[in-house]
């Protein structure tokens, strides 16, 4: 199947927005062309991540015919393309009874996974009330080429952990993991008494746990590593502010200093010299938008506002080089043929401007 590549848009935006990293320069101007929407099967499409892998870029979402709630009948969708622009489904997959869902990448020992959190639902849906964190449990597929591929298999370890971003360093792969404190049978559903763990693997399967480093409101997390092992962190504090966190091995000692929004969704990444943070905003009167911006200085600089409304953002990013980038994120904001509001998938590119340029 080749999905359908249309609503095709310009767009240019030149923010000054902050300074480079690590410069006390004006900001890189950033141009976003060429928005897209890259898949819309008349289910709710959601959660998007983007990876290369082997020359190959890949685009992994979650998609269910009955919304954006928790229900078995949801599954991950993972497309491959040459080129970024055409792109066809390579995999597919879910898990009996529960509820796949936020689909993140990550290139390990010389292969491609996907981690999905699963809320268990049983047969049919379940009402939120029903929601219970303490059953919740990671699995993964993966591959060694992009074509074939292995599982679902469950991650040992991860039960009762909703897993969310994962990174690597040193040989070693690492997830957000947040859980009910002392894994508590009530209330159901998520609340103040979550906390976020790091967790750590050998082989990208088997789990453990490395450092508790939100003790309360633990929510979706980012990990960037640098290459000395320090880790920052872009973490969600459910509808609060969120935070930006900082550690270094053996990551048992954090620092966390609230930043200026909410950020839903959250992506960190490095763009050459720059480092991206992304994620979906609830300011300026607008509704919820989906953002990028620069960390600069411990501060965030949007340089972006992609269209976009409702249910929205959960970005991928992937560099092309020092000055060029394509992002994916989910959204809202278009209705279909018969006014029906459709949720989809869309990319965009995204390049730095003149100033900033590759001789």
């Amino acid at each position: 199947m080749r999905p359908v590549i249309s609503h095709c848009l310009m767009l240019t935006l030149a923010l000054a927005v902050g300074s480079t990293i690590g410069h006390a320069d004006e900001p890189p101007e950033v141009t976003v062309s060429n928005i897209r929407r890259v898949f819309h099967n008349g289910q709710h499409n959601a959660f998007t991540d983007l990876v290369r892998f082997r020359g190959r870029y890949y685009l992994a979402f979650r998609s269910c015919p009955d919304g954006h709630m928790v229900h078995p009948t949801a599954s991950i969708i993972i497309l491959a393309s040459d080129d970024a622009r055409q792109w066809h489904q390579v995999h597919q997959f879910r898990v009996q009874h529960r509820d796949t869902r936020d689909p993140h990448f990550l290139v390990f020992q010389n292969k491609l996974f996907v981690y999905t959190g699963t809320w268990y639902s049983g047969e049919t849906t379940i009402p939120v009330k029903d929601y219970d964190l303490n059953l919740h449990l990671g699995y993964a597929v993966w591959s060694e080429d992009g074509q074939n591929w292995h599982g679902p298999t469950l991650l040992e370890g991860t039960f009762g952990h909703y897993i969310w971003r994962a990174a690597a360093h040193g040989g070693k792969a690492y997830l957000c993991g947040r859980r009910k404190a002392d894994f508590e049978v009530g209330p159901r559903g998520e609340g103040h008494t979550v906390e976020s763990l790091m967790l750590e693997s050998d082989d990208g399967l088997i789990w453990r746990k490395r450092a508790v480093f939100q003790e309360v409101q633990g929510d979706e997390t980012a990990f960037l590593f640098e290459s000395d092992g320090s880790v920052i962190g872009i973490g969600r504090r459910g509808g609060d502010k969120a935070q930006l966190l900082r550690s270094e091995p053996p990551y048992q000692h954090w620092d966390r200093q609230e930043l200026d929004r909410y950020i839903g969704g959250p992506l960190i990444a490095r763009w050459g010299e720059h480092i991206v943070v992304g994620g979906r905003k609830s300011i300026g009167g607008n509704g919820p938008k989906m953002s990028m911006y620069w960390l600069v200085d411990d501060r965030l600089h949007e340089f972006a506002e992609l269209p976009s409304g409702g249910d929205n953002s959960y970005p991928g990013l992937i560099a092309l080089g020092p000055t060029r980038a394509i992002m994916s994120w989910y959204s809202s904001h278009e209705k279909d043929e018969s006014g029906n509001t459709i949720t989809a998938i869309y990319m965009a590119d995204l390049e730095i401007g003149s100033a900033e340029r590759e001789n």
